[in-house]
């Protein structure tokens, strides 16, 4: 059965490298005078009053309006992108009097102040080139190595149900063997070994061949739902050779023998692996497909969008009126901001009617069935009413939880919330919230559970007192039983690492990390990057991956930011972390909801409060039974082989909280503490205790 092997030859690969030319631009004036306009007076390029520019854009703006203290950037993506190749590319476009960016179009109100802000920002480019050039290749990350040598540990894959066999992945973990590829080997054909898992991180398994024992010198990472991985016995059934790795090959006389000995009672995949993977990659949204999406130039309203492509059950849609087909939006399928056609009509919702009267040919309605449903809900008696209180997850900055305000109750149970203080006029900016949704809360949320509220912007008594603030603006709390208190066992630990959707930028998927976990509330860290870009999420977004969703799925993974592109994005000083106490300088709102090229966020917030559909069908199944190998069946797993043929693979691969509505004055209440940061999976009294 083993004979014929030799001594191991492996394969080298060799990558080519591009080299981009760089164009020369004339010179610009070394200063920049102080302009009045309209009796204004303001400071160029960054002056401490009056506008600022953005140094990615080169929008100019109210500079309180602006990102971060440092005031450099308009928006989160602006300041990311400073440190991406498109920099230059943007800058040139500006210099060579090319349309300006949606932003700009919309923001940019003074023509002589963009030409100054463009003449600043191409002399801070000059600046900070050098800075700019070392960003992070994307093709040099690799999960493996990151994870061995940091001592990583990877959410599982049974965390993430709308993630491919995320709902049958079973009793995969250490110690399981499978059959793959011999590496170690200078044979002409491709042959087979057997590998045990010793440590997983999400879809992808350290392995180590069978008979090195505690040697770690040719272990290696590789996908559990790759084409070449197979359960023990795939080899016999299909002729294929097991051949020992070459460094060990004289280690024992009889290999079949140890294999049995080794094999005997231990654990492999079940026989239907690679079919139930193929299965769980099929996705029923196609291509042309029309459907209803938040427009992310207005929250308050939807769009109708076209599925341009699908991948790994995220869709890139593209509005229906774009010519060009540029104006698109990135979410998954089981996105809570999708909906079928004619949604909006159904609860009271506001729609922006398509200036095409009639569907493009191929263009065809998804079916209803197809979208996530929300959890049915009684609206007939105590219930959700205009102008309560509340908090909730800013979905124009996710990284805050802010006092917000139901502005209209829709049908089936859907709400239309506004931010306080940060509100426009004709309701441009409210945004729609399930009541079952996990990203409101009710009136103290965050001071129990130790989360730094966001005031209203412009509020000045602080720190910020909901009593004080019910009492002053004559308004109520909502009541704490309408609001969803059901914690998932979800499995996810602090540290645990991830792949996550950018939501200020939907189209990136970044290596990111869970910082803190409140109940089902989980706050996500993008590696290589400031607090001030993490985001709360819910820990049954559709928006959160294992590690390796990306590899599998052919998605482009974006790895962590270096530090020059840290230092770039976050100004010479480093910046400290606002407290409680500091006054509240302006809500991201006003500043990015004129913004064209900024999507919309609430990607992450899943209005469902119910059992999430499972597209796969997966949602009832049973975790496939795991074989084990008993002595006979070892045996019979190493018949000599019939082929030396090359295997040639054809799969593809929350009632604790009571708020009095009409406030005493002199009452006085004692706030209960939850758990914060802890692993928290089951149902647990975690709000406002109100004591008499």
């Amino acid at each position: 059965m083993f004979d014929g092997y030799d001594s191991c030859s492996e394969d080298t690969s060799s990558s080519s490298s591009s080299e981009e030319s760089e164009e020369e631009a004339a010179p610009l004036p070394s200063s920049l005078p102080i302009i009045k306009n309209n009796g204004q007076v303001y400071t160029y390029p960054d002056g401490k009053s009056g506008m600022a520019t953005c140094e990615m854009c080169g929008m100019v703006g109210v500079r309180d309006a602006f990102y971060s203290k440092t005031k450099r950037f308009c928006s989160v993506s602006c300041s990311r992108s400073y440190s991406s190749n498109s920099k230059k590319a943007s800058i040139l476009a500006r210099l060579q009097g090319k349309p300006p960016t949606k932003k700009a179009k919309v923001l940019q109100k003074q023509p002589l102040v963009a030409k100054l802000a463009a003449y600043a920002q191409y002399q801070a480019t000059l600046q900070n080139q050098a800075k700019t050039k070392s960003a992070v290749s994307t093709e040099g990350f690799n999960w493996g190595n990151y994870i061995n040598s940091n001592s990583f540990i990877a959410a599982p894959v049974t965390c993430f149900k709308h993630a491919p066999m995320g709902t049958c992945w079973g009793d995969i973990s250490e110690n399981v063997r499978v059959e793959v590829p011999n590496t170690d080997c200078s044979l002409p054909t491709k042959v087979f070994w057997i590998a045990g898992i010793v440590k997983l991180a999400g879809y992808n398994a350290l392995l180590r061949y069978e008979g090195f024992e505690n040697d770690s010198g040719l272990d290696f990472w590789y996908s559990i739902c790759g084409s070449d991985i197979h359960p023990v016995g795939w080899c016999a059934a299909s002729g294929k050779p097991l051949v020992p790795p070459r460094t060990i090959q004289h280690k024992y006389t009889n290999w079949k023998a140890f294999l049995v000995k080794r094999l005997t009672g231990a654990k492999t995949l079940p026989p239907d692996f690679s079919q139930k993977v193929s299965e769980s990659m099929q996705y029923p949204f196609k291509p042309c497909m029309r459907v209803e999406v938040v427009d992310k130039r207005h929250l308050c309203r939807t769009r109708v969008a076209v599925v341009e492509s699908v991948i790994g059950g995220r869709l890139r849609l593209v509005y229906e009126e774009s010519e060009d087909r540029t104006d698109d939006f990135w979410c998954h399928m089981h996105s809570p901001l999708i909906h079928h056609i004619g949604w909006s009509r159904s609860i009271g919702h506001r729609f922006k009617r398509s200036d095409i009267t009639k569907k493009q040919d191929g263009h065809f309605d998804t079916p209803p069935h197809l979208f996530a449903k929300v959890k049915e809900v009684d609206q007939s008696g105590e219930w959700f009413k205009e102008g309560m209180k509340l908090e909730a997850i800013d979905p124009l900055n996710l990284s805050t939880i802010c006092v917000a305000t139901i502005r209209k109750v829709l049908a089936d149970g859907f709400l239309m919330i506004g931010i306080d203080g940060s509100e426009a006029a004709d309701g441009s900016d409210w945004f729609c919230y399930h009541a079952t949704s996990p990203s409101i809360f009710p009136v103290g949320f965050c001071e129990i559970n130790m989360i730094e509220l966001t005031p209203p912007r412009g509020y000045t008594k602080l720190p910020f007192k909901w009593f004080d603030y019910l009492r002053e603006t004559g308004s109520i709390a909502a009541p704490v039983k309408l609001f969803n208190k059901d914690v998932p066992n979800h499995g996810f630990r602090v540290g645990m690492k991830l792949e996550a959707v950018d939501l200020m930028e939907p189209r990136l998927i970044c290596v990111a990390t869970v910082t803190r976990i409140i109940h089902r509330l989980l706050r996500i860290h993008f590696d290589g990057w400031e607090e001030e870009y993490d985001q709360w999420v819910d820990c049954e977004s559709p928006d959160l991956y294992p590690v390796g969703w990306c590899q599998l799925t052919g998605y482009q993974l974006q790895p962590p930011a270096s530090q020059s592109s840290r230092e770039s994005q976050s100004g010479s000083s480093k910046q400290k972390k606002k407290t409680k106490s500091q006054q509240y300088k302006g809500h991201k709102k006003k500043r990015k909801m004129p913004v064209g090229k900024k999507p919309v966020s609430l990607s992450s917030l899943p209005m469902t409060g119910g059992v999430r559909r499972s597209f796969s069908g997966d949602e009832e199944l049973t975790p496939p039974p795991y074989r084990t190998l008993p002595a006979q069946t070892a045996l019979e797993a190493f018949p000599p082989p019939r082929t030396s043929q090359e295997f040639s693979p054809s799969l593809k691969t929350v009632t604790t909280l009571q708020l009095k509505e009409e406030l005493i004055d002199g009452e006085d209440y004692s706030f209960l503490q939850g758990a914060s940061d802890q692993e928290s999976n089951g149902s647990a009294n975690f709000y406002i205790k109100q004591e008499p």
